[in-house]
């Protein structure tokens, strides 16, 4: 079982690696502005690389949000993805957040019931 690290502030490049192979995109967001603003964020690591990710962005308050949850493909089928969430999911609790939300496409509900959540009615709209 990988090692899992709180605010590990990975390397942009090691971000970077990681991003390409589990969302199979050639950029990661530009996580050197992001992580300083998070709540928290949790790293995975296997022999020192990174195999796993999670951010936990907040609104400053009672809200935090978990965004970019990633597991390297050669990772997957590990639990690490879910113990990334629960990880996320203490931090959050215990930094004073009331609330953890998270959005997701249809395929991985399970997944994310599994970790405890519920399904709420939100509303949505798309800027770009």
């Amino acid at each position: 079982m990988p090692e899992f690290r709180i605010d590990p502030f990975p390397s942009p490049a090691d971000l970077s690696t990681l991003w390409s192979a589990a969302w199979s995109t050639p950029e990661a967001p530009d996580f050197s502005r992001i992580l300083p603003r998070s709540l928290a964020h949790v790293g995975a690591y296997h022999d020192d690389s990174l195999v796993g990710f999670v951010n936990v962005a907040w609104d400053g308050g009672v809200h935090a949000f978990l965004l970019d949850t990633c597991v390297h493909p050669d990772m997957r089928r590990q639990g690490i993805a879910t113990q990334l969430v629960r990880e996320a999911t203490r931090i959050a609790r215990e930094r004073g957040a009331e609330w953890l939300h998270v959005d997701f496409e249809p395929h991985l509900t399970s997944f994310y019931r599994a970790c405890g959540f519920r399904p709420t009615e939100a509303g949505l709209i798309k800027l770009a």
